[in-house]
């Protein structure tokens, strides 16, 4: 996957310098010699910083500089490459979750008294994030996430004895949290607009709101889980397995 992802911004790259090639040959050959007279008007104004001189010539040479960029071919070229890139990521991660697959191992390296630890989940933009039907070892959450699912199966785990975490901040996405039946429970959510839906009490529509629940022995159980979430649009489910 790594190897794909890289070639296809070879390609993006090798194309851009083609356009970037073209562009200054055939189409517009005065702007090197535009660019040239910007990033000068940039060097001699930094010269005579801080006259009034030298800021008019420095932010004449700034301007011009991003004026000329902006109006370039390639610039646009690479911005829409861009969008299109963007694009194809959110119909991907629709339709092809990320399945996050822990495996019981050593930490990987050790700095003095601390250890380093990997997340189960990691910080994504565009993607849906799946814990997989695996044994794993438990580690407390706390991701962001721009547009994408998340789905945290607890039924895999040992949760340690204590309080066990779980902070989500996601842009556009629906968060389900699947906790086994002995584990109390205390939930904080706040979002802008969306639904929630908290063990088999009926859907709550929510807008531009924040709630609190906690399961009546969460105070004194020796093991639970607190959950923090937030979003921007999406719903959330905590269910029991």
């Amino acid at each position: 996957m790594n190897t794909k992802k890289t070639d296809y911004l070879n390609w993006i790259l090798i194309m851009g310098i083609m356009l970037l090639l073209l562009e200054l040959s055939f189409f517009n050959g005065g702007l090197i010699f535009s660019l040239l007279v910007a990033a000068g008007c940039i060097y001699i104004g930094r010269k005579r910083l801080p006259k009034q001189s030298g800021k008019l010539l420095f932010w004449i040479g700034i301007i011009g500089f991003i004026f000329h960029i902006l109006n370039m071919m390639t610039f646009k070229f690479f911005l829409l490459a861009i969008l299109i890139h963007l694009v194809l990521k959110f119909i991907q991660a629709k339709r092809e979750p990320v399945h996050i697959k822990p495996i019981l191992k050593e930490p990987l390296s050790m700095e003095g008294p601390l250890l380093k630890k990997e997340p189960l989940f990691r910080n994504t933009l565009f993607e849906r994030q799946k814990t997989d039907e695996h044994v794993y070892e438990w580690n407390d959450i706390n991701i962001q996430t721009g547009v994408g699912d998340t789905v945290i199966d607890l039924s895999y785990t040992v949760l340690p004895k204590g309080e066990a975490v779980i902070v989500t901040r996601h842009f556009i996405g629906n968060v389900q949290i699947l906790v086994p039946y002995e584990v109390e429970v205390a939930i904080s959510h706040s979002a802008i607009a969306g639904h929630v839906k908290i063990f088999e009490q009926e859907p709550l529509k929510f807008f531009n709101q924040n709630i609190s629940f906690q399961t009546p022995h969460y105070e004194k159980a020796t093991q639970k889980v607190k959950i923090v979430t937030s979003m921007m649009t999406g719903d959330l489910e905590v269910k029991r397995i």
